[in-house]
């Protein structure tokens, strides 16, 4: 079953165009772009991240033990599941043909994602959680100064999509597309941001490469111990800043992807969702649905909708009444 038999001619004219144009410049400027600006940014950047962190102080002399406050999503409680249902918006910064969270400002993709959730209350019967599924690290076709074949978008973008998102009372969710290097040490570089209550993590194993592998040339893996490694990180992360329960989405479409899932460890504080991404008809999506999903146990289900890919693309109700249901719904 070849879900993804066009993702070559998909993304290799979008990493073309992208690359040379948004992304390729970013990581071409990004040093010249950050320096000129982190007068006006930094501050607005320091402001915005301490927004959520409650700090406290003693008053007495010496080291005193302060309780970490427990903070809450962004639309109350501090659980995900099973009372939200998530939908999200998928794509990065700066560019439409990586997904439809790129189409336009920030402020304009949260206004989309609020009305696209909508529908999924009445379909679901259950409040809706939006979030946006922002591309953090980029798989690129080459191999740039450190020979990993992915790139850093910027903080400061990042910052702006947080800013969009919690004006809305949506989640963030880091997706990282991590090629050569690995998930932990990307996850790691945005550790300021994952410190937040409203900041999760995506692993997307289709662009996870070996160290001979390209993207684009090949479709990735990844194995339970790399998942279990940034889960015990951000699952130590949240209980150290008393966050509420975060998001942890597995992408695959192939079995392979994650060869030994059942061994994936369930982690207090997480959401871990596993993410069935491939496009094409409905038939095809329902087969590998029924394939990969998780019937029983602590992990959670999600589904992706392509936008321009898909064929009879499914409605908030037709989605809805798949079973297993899917906790986690998001647009391409």
């Amino acid at each position: 079953m070849t879900l993804r038999s066009t993702a070559g001619v998909l993304l290799a004219g979008v990493m073309m165009t992208a690359c040379s144009t948004s992304v390729g410049a970013t990581a071409d400027t990004v040093s010249a772009e950050l320096t000129t600006t982190s007068v006006a940014v930094a501050p607005a950047l320091e402001r915005l991240l301490l927004t959520a962190t409650a700090t406290s102080a003693s008053p007495s002399a010496g080291p005193t033990e302060v309780a970490v406050p427990l903070q809450q999503l962004p639309r109350g409680g501090r659980r995900i599941f099973p009372k939200h249902l998530v939908v999200m918006h998928y794509g990065t910064a700066g560019t439409a043909a990586l997904g439809i969270l790129g189409e336009g400002t920030p402020a304009q993709a949260a206004a989309r994602l609020v009305a696209a959730a909508a529908p999924f209350a009445k379909a679901s019967g259950r409040p809706v959680l939006p979030a946006f599924e922002l591309i953090a690290t980029i798989a690129q076709r080459a191999a740039g100064d450190d020979g990993m074949y992915s790139t850093y978008i910027p903080d400061a973008d990042v910052a702006r999509y947080l800013a969009a998102a919690r004006r809305v009372k949506a989640l963030l969710v880091l997706d990282l597309q991590p090629g050569r290097a690995d998930f932990l040490t990307q996850a790691r570089h945005y550790e300021k941001f994952l410190r937040q209550p409203d900041v999760g993590l995506a692993l997307d194993a289709e662009w996870k490469l070996t160290p001979t592998q390209v993207p684009l040339k090949q479709i990735g893996a990844t194995s339970a111990a790399a998942i279990n490694q940034v889960s015990s990180y951000l699952a130590q992360l949240s209980a150290a800043n008393g966050l509420p329960e975060k998001l942890l989405v597995l992408h695959q479409f192939r079995e392979f992807m994650i060869p030994d899932r059942h061994k994936v460890v369930p982690r207090p504080g997480l959401a871990i969702v596993v993410h069935l991404d491939g496009f094409g008809p409905q038939s095809v999506k329902r087969d590998v649905y029924a394939a990969l999903s998780l019937t029983s146990g602590p992990l959670h289900n999600g589904l992706k909708l392509f936008i321009d890919e898909d064929t009879d693309m499914f409605t908030p109700r037709e989605a809805m009444a798949i079973r297993p249901r899917p906790e986690l719904i998001s647009y391409q």
